[in-house]
């Protein structure tokens, strides 16, 4: 078994970074799901959408749910899941992070949002700065 993914983003921006970390890796080696949240949606019912795929996809190891916008209705949805203690929320999903996610399938769920969290962090670089580091190239 291992840690599940659950992405929860407005409109279709999880479903798009799920697409193109599919096509750097070859491949999705966590169960995951996405949780398309629009604009006029009931906060209610996607609270229960989201607990029902929490249900789907929690395989004994805990579901690591990943949202776009720290404070924003997705977050805020993804926030009421934690009450289940087998659930992490890390907020401010982007590429780096996904991909980061999906090298470490293995991992438990604290050390898998703790690489989400670095992969962030790490993925994020002024371009000039970073190609002084390298000499120049």
């Amino acid at each position: 078994m291992s840690v599940a993914l659950l992405l929860i983003t407005h409109e279709d921006v999880g479903e798009k970074l799920l697409a193109v970390s599919e096509k750097i890796l070859n491949q999705q080696p966590l169960a995951t799901a996405c949780m398309n949240v629009g604009y006029e949606c009931s906060v209610e019912a996607e609270i229960k959408r989201g607990e029902s795929h929490y249900q789907d996809l929690n395989q004994g190891d805990g579901v690591l749910i990943m949202t776009d916008i720290y404070g924003s209705t997705p977050c805020n949805i993804a926030a009421k899941l934690e009450q289940h203690d087998d659930v992490m929320v890390v907020a401010g999903v982007n590429l780096p992070m996904l991909v980061r996610v999906f090298n470490y399938p293995k991992l438990p769920l604290q050390e898998l949002a703790q690489k989400a969290i670095s992969g962030g962090h790490n993925g994020i670089f002024l371009s000039s700065e970073a190609n002084l580091d390298n000499g120049g190239k």
